[in-house]
């Protein structure tokens, strides 16, 4: 079955998770700028990041037939120095304005500082002001609640980003509800030991219904796997849900929110 990776950091992957991917039925994939697995230490090192994001992970992906798609942002996890993270946000309308980025993301929070917090807002601006789309991080932490609610606080202040442009990631049990209820997209990120695994996600599909959800695999520097979409596919099939229910999550859902930029194009049924 085909189905879309919309959040995966496949500069953390090996040629073989492409190939492993491919086989499983991916036909694209979308990377929001994320930690580099440790503190880089200069806004020029971020450039380098750009480039391999906008240009090498997608002549990788395409050796592959996957097709490869970017956001820009300095994460949260390296937001606390403002000075730093302005510099490396000076960098970014020159990347946006690449073909293959999709908008501005993955930005949020990750301690709830009040220097995330600000540069996350700053961030919004820009998106605002590129019209672009938003991918939002939130705390993998015990205080994911208090971040969700500040971060559906702070884009109140952000009226031209309208919810239905907006997908806010991590969602959990806890925090899904309201993400849902404030009209925003959610996402559902897949770990084998922490946060959501797929039988958890679908019983958050079984409890929410699919609309404005999507699944994905984050792939990231730590403990993860790139193949949990395919996984969520087979928990879903095994509880009786149909072909068209599954493909509607993994394919159709991302495509729709990811079309919105007016840059993906996926010419899959």
């Amino acid at each position: 079955m085909a189905y879309i990776d919309p959040h995966i950091h496949m500069v953390s992957r090996t040629t073989d998770d492409y190939r492993a991917m491919q086989l499983a039925g991916c036909v694209a994939v979308t990377e929001p700028a994320f930690w580099a697995g440790f503190d880089r230490s200069s806004p020029e090192g971020f450039r380098d990041y750009f480039v391999q994001l906008t240009e090498v992970e997608p002549a990788r992906a395409a050796r592959f037939g996957i097709a490869h798609h970017a956001w820009v942002c300095i994460n949260p996890k390296e937001a606390e120095d403002p000075g730093f993270a302005r510099a490396v946000m000076a960098l970014l309308p020159e990347f946006l304005a690449k073909p293959n980025v999709l908008g501005v993301g993955e930005i949020g929070l990750n301690r709830n500082t009040k220097n995330e917090l600000a540069i996350f807002e700053e961030h919004l601006a820009l998106a605002q002001a590129h019209d672009t789309l938003v991918l939002i991080h939130t705390p993998h932490l015990e205080d994911k609640l208090k971040g969700t609610r500040l971060i559906l606080d702070a884009l109140k202040r952000y009226p031209k980003l309208t919810p239905d442009r907006v997908l806010i990631d991590h969602v959990e049990e806890h925090t899904v509800g309201a993400v849902l209820d404030a009209g925003y997209w959610a996402g559902m990120t897949l770990y084998p030991d922490s946060k959501l695994n797929p039988p958890r996600a679908v019983d958050i599909v079984e409890c929410y219904g699919s609309e404005r959800l999507w699944v994905n695999s984050a792939g990231d520097w730590g403990h993860s796997d790139p193949l949990s979409v395919p996984k969520c596919a087979a928990e879903m099939r095994a509880r009786g849900h149909s072909v068209e229910a599954v493909s509607k999550l993994l394919l159709d859902n991302p495509r729709a929110f990811l079309e919105q930029s007016g840059r993906f194009v996926l010419d899959v049924r």
